[in-house]
């Protein structure tokens, strides 16, 4: 029959994926890396080098001025986020990242305590948040609150 249509729509389009090379992490939504949960500096590491665009600097500034104001502090990575917390595992998670796709997340899990208190909020009262947005990095404030976070009792995730 001349003219018969196959039943679908103009505006329908076959969903693609792009599959990401052999090895490399799949973005989630937002751009956030899926890493396999691990605990150590590796796993960290591979996260911060799938962050996409100039997430992945701020991911390694972020890193790099939590080693340098925590000695020793214990990394994972859990839930496709990484994770910091005290050397003494009873001590807990003090902070966490995600990626969003136009900023990063950090959440500092007791950071209603931190002084002066990061702008997000959350719905559990002691989660405070700081977005880093491109180009937006308060490196020196962001090492005060890593240093008062290390210092409270942290999150057992």
């Amino acid at each position: 029959m001349a003219g018969k249509t196959s039943g679908k729509s103009a505006m329908s389009t076959k969903k693609t994926t792009t599959k990401p090379a052999a090895g490399e992490p799949v973005l989630l939504s937002g751009g956030n890396p899926q890493i396999a949960k691990g605990y150590g500096d590796e796993p960290v590491q591979a996260y911060i080098a799938a962050m996409p665009g100039w997430k992945s600097d701020i991911g390694r500034r972020i890193d790099a001025v939590i080693e340098r104001t925590v000695p020793g502090v214990r990394k994972a990575v859990k839930w496709n986020s990484p994770l910091y917390g005290v050397a003494d595992e009873g001590q807990g998670w003090f902070l966490g990242l995600h990626v969003f796709a136009k900023y990063v997340k950090v959440s500092f899990f007791r950071g209603a305590a931190l002084d002066p208190v990061p702008p997000g909020t959350s719905k559990q009262k002691e989660i405070r948040y700081y977005d880093i947005h491109e180009g937006r990095f308060d490196e020196a404030q962001f090492a005060d609150w890593v240093k008062q976070a290390s210092q409270l009792l942290g999150e057992k995730l």
